[in-house]
């Protein structure tokens, strides 16, 4: 049998991603009977190419998945793809040169659809197969075809029907930048420079100090409040304040909401500053003024302000007050603001219609199935937790962009009247579809007009598991989805508020039960300095090149150092230390593989004779077996790997394989069965390992597989659908155990007193004097392994007394 000298990773890689390809491998079997493993995958965004984040994640979910296909699980593992909204559609109107506006909703669904068929998504395909992800790439979907549209519009109509979806004009969420409304989960708090600034309001003749970090707002001021028990202003109460610069008049009036400590204790009530400026509205019934348009900039009320931006408007009204002597005092401050995390801009609050998802009355129910989840990690539950007590508002799922999944809703022009869509007729545009009646029920208005507004692009991924349920409907496999929750969502901590809490809303209004069992939740991949890596900042490590630089088993073998739900800052250490992993891998195979040559697997049954050192190493080796196997199951891969790793090189390689030489090739010497005990142990060890590290490094696992063991093993196909490796209890043996770790000890002392010497590990070893607990009988049973991986013409043993102190003891006579 001859072996390639040097292992090459791009042609071994790129071959076995074909094979892998081409064969199906990795298919799920929708009209199987097997036990079936699904994991609800996230849907990436198109952007073009997959970057180390997506790296980092997808290989830690297919690490789970590679394992449990292997215990025997048919696994559903889909791949999804998210492009519906904003992103979608800034991405092709850039690649396209086009205005989604220009040329109409349905033939930019068409153009991109048609783009994301032909040019994208191949490519973007290419770079999760290059990684080895072992998803089923034909059960796939996008959020934005016909199938995901009308399950997004199906999942409305319902809500709709339940009383939980409404429409409502009322202050909203809203980014000035990408000129839509946005929810809560959408916000992202930024620390903000700016400046609490004092300014003059006149009652009568006084002077009445309110500071304000937004004076921009001071034309849609309609109130002035004050504690009820702050005697400083408890004299204004029932008077009008004049508001500066604009001259008119507003009620002072007292409420508990306000902080007396913070700024002078008396706050201006503007429409809309804030959350509390909404409840005093409402309660006080109070007018409404619109100062900031939609697009930002300050309306007509604002006088010689209007046309203006924010900033701009801001800092010519302080100019003003500083020349009329109404800003008396200026303080900077540091303060949390939010923003919008897709572009970063502060969130306005702005009057208008929007269409919610009514759920605040169940934040009770939330934190219970919270509860009702398994985490992985524990922790990550508070973040949910937290979430649900910190919700404030309904969610707003509609926006005011051009690309996305249309409300399927029309509204009669004379009345406003709703009109819903037929089930039957989804998906519908109502910009271009008409509604399913003639005449408007409530006042025979024979006029619609299509709703424009989309839905909110995490409303429909929340949908991810009923989505992938419905590609099987009259299927086995679909029977058993409807029934079962899926079995784990792997995703980022970042988008638990966004993904994960929003899917387990849906599942439960509409379907009652939990999503998934278990909740996966991985950590970040940072730049080699703990930072977030972004374009701006020049900081991406692209995967593409760490792949074409070291492999895609090196990558992944990087991405299970990190335990699951920590952020790893980028550790090319670790890409050195996968490198010298794979080819000490691959050394080790070659070797066991040349001295197994003639050794029929399929003939040799575990031999009844066995030598205690190879009764160590089985004896390790199933103990190994039995932590990685209970590390997965609690999807702690990274302790799996750790644990296969350390046994590998500090046992297996660095003292079993030189033990073991001298039997394989010197047989003659040898007894056959001692033999016989050596290449049954090399074969079974070889064998576990691969496996052990196939979910890590699918590519050299699968090389060194087919190169040798296929032909031995009923399952031929490939390690990746043969059975993980068992734990036998019997062989886990103390006895063995122990005098493997003496030979160990004693192997590395003659090594020791070898390099000090300057003398080639060859060199002989005149004695050896070894003192341990060791029962002499037993140590008897190594002596000649130990004589053999060492050199030593002799080697003296002193049995220690129990009651001893020292462990271990040798010297050595170079």
């Amino acid at each position: 049998m001859e072996f390639p000298k040097r292992y090459e990773p791009e042609s071994v890689e790129q071959k076995w991603m074909k094979v892998w390809d081409d064969s199906k491998l990795y298919r799920f079997d929708p009209d199987s009977t097997d036990k079936v493993y699904s994991i609800d995958t996230p849907p990436p965004t198109v952007s073009g190419k997959m970057h180390m984040g997506h790296a980092f994640a997808n290989s830690q979910q297919d690490f789970i998945a590679r394992y449990k296909r292997m215990r025997g699980f048919n696994v559903l593992q889909p791949f999804g793809t998210d492009d519906n909204g904003l992103p979608t559609q800034l991405y092709i109107e850039k690649l396209k040169k086009v205005r989604a506006g220009k040329i109409g909703r349905s033939e930019f669904v068409k153009l991109c659809l048609e783009t994301l068929e032909k040019e994208l998504t191949p490519k973007f395909l290419l770079d999760w197969k290059r990684l080895g992800i072992s998803c089923d790439f034909d059960v796939s979907y996008c959020t934005i075809n016909s199938h995901c549209r009308r399950i997004s519009q199906k999942s409305f109509l319902d809500l709709h029907k339940m009383g939980r979806a409404y429409r409502k004009e009322a202050p909203a969420m809203w980014c000035p930048s990408c000129m839509t409304a946005v929810s809560q989960v959408e916000l992202e708090d930024k620390e903000i420079a700016s400046h609490f600034n004092d300014i003059i309001f006149k009652a009568g003749d006084d002077d009445v100090v309110i500071a304000t970090t937004r004076p921009e707002l001071l034309p849609a001021c309609i109130a002035v409040f004050y504690h009820p028990k702050d005697e400083r202003y408890k004299h204004l109460s029932g008077k009008e304040l004049s508001v500066p610069l604009f001259g008119f008049s507003v009620p002072v009036m007292a409420d508990e909401r306000v902080d007396p400590e913070k700024g002078t204790g008396i706050v201006m009530c503007c429409t809309f500053g804030d959350q509390t400026d909404m409840e005093w509205q409402k309660q006080y019934d109070l007018p409404i003024k619109t100062a900031l348009d939609k697009s930002g900039r300050m309306t007509e009320i604002c006088g010689k302000y209007k046309g203006m931006k924010i900033k701009e408007a801001r800092d010519a009204m302080i100019s003003d007050m500083k020349e009329q002597g109404l800003l008396i005092k200026q303080k900077p401050i540091v303060h949390a603001v939010n923003t919008h995390e897709r572009c970063g801009t502060e969130i306005e609050f702005v009057h208008s219609k929007q269409w919610f998802i009514r759920y605040l009355d169940l934040r009770e129910e939330m934190l219970e199935w919270g509860t009702e989840l398994e985490w992985f990690p524990k922790h990550m539950k508070n973040r949910y937790d937290n979430w649900v007590k910190g919700l404030s508002w309904d969610w707003c799922i509609s926006r005011q962009i051009y690309f996305g999944i249309p409300f399927p809703v029309w509204y009669c022009k004379s009345c406003g009247h709703e009109i819903l869509a037929k089930e039957n007729d989804l998906p519908v545009d109502p910009l271009v579809d008409s509604p399913p009646v003639k005449s408007c029920p409530k006042c025979n208005g024979t006029e619609f007009a299509g709703e424009s507004d989309i839905i909110n692009t995490w409303a429909t991924s929340s949908l991810t598991p009923t989505i992938v349920k419905e590609l099987f409907k009259g299927r086995p496999a679909y029977r058993h989805l409807a029934k079962n929750p899926m079995d784990v969502r792997p995703q980022g901590h970042d988008i638990i508020t966004f993904w994960l809490f929003n899917t387990v809303v849906k599942s439960k209004l509409h379907f009652k039960m939990l999503p998934w069992r278990h909740c996966f939740i991985n950590g970040w991949i940072l730049d080699p300095h703990g930072k977030k890596m972004s374009k701006s900042k020049g900081n991406i490590i692209e995967p593409q090149t760490v792949i074409q630089k070291y492999s895609a088993d090196i990558l992944r073998y990087m991405c299970a150092t990190s335990k699951l739900g920590e952020d790893l800052a980028f550790p090319e250490k670790e890409l050195i230390a996968g490198k010298r992993f794979i080819n000490k891998l691959w050394n080790a195979a070659k070797f066991c593989m040349m001295n197994l040559e003639g050794y029929d697997a399929k003939k040799h049954a575990r031999p009844a004779e066995m030598r205690l050192i190879d009764r160590w190493m089985l004896s390790r080796l199933n103990s190994v077996i039995k932590e990685s196997t209970e590390s997965f199951d609690e999807y702690e891969f990274s302790r799996c790997k750790a644990a296969a790793e350390k046994f590998f090189w500090s046992e297996f390689c660095d003292f079993y394989l030189e033990i073991v030489k001298d039997r394989l090739y010197n047989k003659d010497s040898y007894k056959k069965a001692d033999h016989l005990s050596a290449q049954y142990t090399l074969y079974e060890t070889l064998l576990s390992l691969i496996k052990l590290f196939a979910p890590f490094t699918p590519f050299i696992t699968e090389e060194i597989y087919q190169m040798y063991f296929a032909a031995n093993e009923k399952e031929k196909k490939s390690v990746h659908v043969s059975s993980w490796p068992g734990c036998d209890a019997e062989l886990i043996n103390k006895e063995a155990d122990l005098a493997g770790a003496l030979a160990s000890f004693v192997i590395a002392e003659a090594r020791k007193a070898k390099t000090a010497e300057n003398a080639s590990l060859k060199t002989p070893v005149k004695l050896i004097a070894v003192k341990a607990k060791l029962p002499k009988a037993v140590f008897m049973k190594i002596e000649e392994d130990m004589k053999a991986a060492t050199a030593a013409e002799r080697i003296e043993y002193t049995q220690l007394d129990d009651s001893s102190k020292i462990e271990y003891e040798c010297e050595v006579e170079v």
